[in-house]
C-alpha cells in the first residue's frame, strides 16, 4: 500500500510551522503558566521577525493537506490507504487539530494584551 499523496507530510509540516510562529508569543505565556521561568524565556522574541513566514508556510500546507484530505474517495485507487474510512477520519481529525493551532497561532498576539 502506498502513503503518496495521503497529506499526512503536509500536515507535519502545517503543525511544525504554527507552533514555531506561536513560540514568540505563547510560548512564554504558557512556560509561566507551567511554572518555568528565567531570563532566557525573553530569548523567544527573536522570532517574531519570522512569524509571518512560519504562518504563511502553515496556511500552504493546510491547503495542500485540505486538497489531499478532503477529496473524493473515488480519486483513491482501492489498495492505496487513503481509501480506508478509519485512516481518513484520522487524518481529517488531525487536519482540524493543526487548524486549530494555526489559528491560534495567528490570532494569539491581538488577544495577548487580555493575559498580561
Amino acid at each position: 500500500m502506498t502513503q503518496r499523496g495521503d497529506g499526512r507530510g503536509a500536515l507535519a509540516i502545517g503543525g511544525v510551522a504554527a507552533l514555531l510562529a506561536s513560540t514568540c508569543c505563547l510560548g512564554p505565556l504558557v512556560l509561566v503558566t507551567l511554572g518555568v521561568s528565567g531570563a532566557w524565556i525573553g530569548n523567544l522574541t527573536t522570532l517574531e521577525p519570522y512569524r509571518p513566514w512560519f504562518i504563511a508556510a502553515a496556511l500552504i500546507a493546510l491547503s495542500l493537506a485540505w486538497r489531499r484530505i478532503f477529496r473524493p474517495t473515488q480519486a483513491c485507487a482501492p489498495g492505496e490507504i487513503c481509501a480506508a474510512p478509519r485512516v481518513r477520519r484520522g487524518y481529517k481529525a488531525f487536519f482540524w487539530i493543526v487548524a486549530t493551532l494555526v489559528v491560534v497561532a495567528i490570532g494569539f498576539p491581538y488577544a495577548m494584551p487580555l493575559f498580561y
